[in-house]
């Protein structure tokens, strides 16, 4: 017989000062540790940088992963986005992060156990016909576990762990306290709308049963499609912590892009990419989460496409506008491309701004698809377009520092530079041009993917 004892209070994660204070202390002491290794050289003593490195890799991703939240939530995004960190050790940090994508440090089930009986009124035992104690994956603000319903249906339950509304929201506050130094850095920066659309995002992450919402419109919209794949929900088993999907089995992301097998890696590759253009591109909707953890690849060759908690969608103008710079761009029409950026909010009218280098770097920004085919994603060049953005020695930063980031961008940027990075990965070669314009002009399919995606889409709309 279950235990029907009501649940103890959830336990929260830690509080602002103790989280933050916590994390800084790992920063000091890693940047203390390779300052000391390159005072020793200089000295003609030998060191083992590389070594001090992974040390640091190491504690970064036991103090991230325990943290949970969002600063978990910067670690899964570290351990795939291409660091502007020397060649040699990118990977030492890369591999160390990694683990927080699908093998982060579980929470005590019966914390999450607790979790379900709080939101359920009675234990998981009572709701599932199995329930697997051992999860599946561990995140950033849940974990997931295997379960089947009374009818044999094989399920996953993401569950929200006790008190990481509570953290996450702390981390804002954090965020928030760096505020006026943001306009230090970014003088033409607007703050608030930034701020703002960081918190509605982190809400809508924060509440499973809209997450839910989200994923159905994604499986409603990609229903029979010939090779992306978005999960059921079953709707009536949501709850605001508790998130129950089907289950699809397949191959991690990580280990389809370490195989020696090139016609999968790009295959994938263009799936990818045809998954997230082409969602914002037909249906103005776009999923701004896109860590390697959220992939699986069917024995099919299909890929599973996982974690809505970071959707948004744009209305009909918004994505004329932002349609505006990029056609600019690819019709090589500087004044037209400059006149969409002001209209966008990004240029704004009396920004000091080196207008020929700005021209230059969304050249750089867009280069898949305005290069000569075949182009490939690497992840140099993933590291180039990051570095443009965050290295004061780019000669592109001073530029971009003076612009204003919209705030329906904000995401947009994020997924950008994650696909560079995932791409990057697979080495993943293509007319990337051509299957753009799929989906901008409705032009005739280029790749034998495109032919069944055209099939799919005609059929779709009848």
């Amino acid at each position: 017989m279950a235990d029907r004892k009501a649940p103890r209070p959830s336990k929260g994660l830690g509080g602002r000062l103790g989280r933050g204070s916590r994390l800084a202390r790992t920063g000091v002491r890693g940047v203390a540790g390779v300052a000391n290794d390159r005072a020793r050289a200089m000295m003609g003593r030998e060191v083992d940088e590389a070594e001090t490195h992974a040390r640091n890799a190491a504690a970064l991703a036991e103090v991230l992963g325990e943290m949970k939240g969002a600063a978990m939530k910067l670690g899964q995004l570290l351990s795939f986005v291409d660091l502007d960190v020397p060649e040699d050790v990118r990977d030492i940090y890369h591999d160390a992060l990694a683990e927080l994508r699908d093998a982060a440090p579980p929470m005590d089930v019966e914390a999450i156990e607790q979790v379900v009986h709080e939101d359920f009124g009675r234990p998981p035992t009572e709701i599932f016909a199995t329930w697997e104690r051992e999860p599946l994956a561990a995140a950033s603000i849940g974990q997931v576990h295997a379960a089947t319903l009374e009818d044999g249906t094989e399920v996953v339950v993401k569950v929200q762990y006790p008190g990481v509304a509570e953290a996450v929201r702390s981390d804002l506050s954090n965020a928030e306290m760096f505020a006026p130094l943001g306009r230090v850095f970014s003088p033409n920066q607007e703050i608030e709308p930034l701020l703002e659309e960081l918190r509605e995002r982190i809400n809508d992450e924060l509440d499973y049963q809209r997450e839910a919402q989200y994923q159905r419109a994604f499986a409603d919209r990609y229903a029979d499609h010939p090779f992306i794949l978005v999960p059921d929900v079953l709707g009536d088993l949501c709850r605001n912590r508790v998130l129950v999907q089907e289950r699809i089995h397949g191959r991690r992301f990580d280990e389809v892009a370490a195989s020696d097998d090139d016609d999968l890696r790009q295959r994938v590759g263009e799936i990818i990419f045809r998954y997230a253009f082409g969602s914002i591109a037909r249906f103005r909707l776009f999923n701004g989460d896109p860590h390697p953890g959220n992939y699986l690849v069917t024995d099919e060759g299909n890929v599973a496409f996982l974690d809505y908690g970071s959707v948004k969608m744009f209305t009909r103008e918004r994505y004329a506008t932002m349609r505006s710079v990029d056609d600019a761009v690819v019709r090589d029409d500087r004044e037209e491309f400059l006149a969409a950026m002001r209209a966008t909010g990004f240029l704004p009218n009396d920004a000091d701004v080196d207008l020929d280098k700005l021209w230059e770097w969304f050249r750089l920004y867009t280069r898949p698809i305005l290069a000569e085919p075949p182009f490939t994603f690497t992840r140099d060049f993933a590291q180039e377009v990051l570095a443009t953005t965050s290295d004061p020695r780019s000669p592109y930063y001073g530029v971009l520092r003076r612009l204003n980031l919209p705030s329906d961008y904000l995401l947009l940027t994020r997924i950008h530079l994650g696909l560079n990075s995932v791409l990057g990965r697979l080495d993943a070669t293509g007319d990337w041009a051509a299957i753009h314009r799929e989906f901008v002009e409705g032009a005739e399919p280029s790749t034998p993917l495109g032919e069944l995606d055209h099939a799919w889409w005609a059929s779709a709309r009848r």
